[in-house]
């Protein structure tokens, strides 16, 4: 069974980081890309960051841009989203999700929550002091 679980979600300050973690069991993470989306409360949801299936691409939202960073351990089978400089508006459900052959003929990741078809549980974020 292909499973994503995230963990790393919690409360922190404004300012502050947190690291989420997305483990992929029954399936090696090493041909997929994974991406991060979230989902705030009366909100739909968006993407955060992507990385591609051979980790030499990223992708981030306007919103992550410089403050957040997407990483792969392929030997741990496990992607990372390392937040820093969280404000409230970061306060949501992080989702991570996989996705085979779906980076661009360039090897681009991208963040179209409709192209991976492996989610996570989701973990929850929020940013408050």
């Amino acid at each position: 069974q292909l499973r994503l679980v995230e963990s790393g979600g919690g409360l922190v300050q404004p300012g502050g980081s947190l690291r989420l973690s997305c483990k992929a069991s029954g399936f090696t993470l090493d041909s997929y890309s994974v991406a991060w989306f979230r989902q705030a409360p009366g909100k739909e949801r968006e993407g955060v960051s992507c990385i591609s299936t051979t980790g030499r691409m990223t992708n981030y939202a306007d919103h992550a841009e410089g403050r957040f960073t997407i990483s792969r351990d392929n030997t741990e089978n496990t992607v990372y989203l390392q937040m820093n400089n969280l404000t409230p508006e970061d306060t949501a459900t992080y989702y991570c999700a996989a996705g085979s052959r779906i980076d661009t003929p360039l090897g681009m990741c991208v963040m179209l929550y409709w192209k991976y078809n492996t989610w996570g549980q989701g973990t929850r974020v929020t940013v408050s002091a």
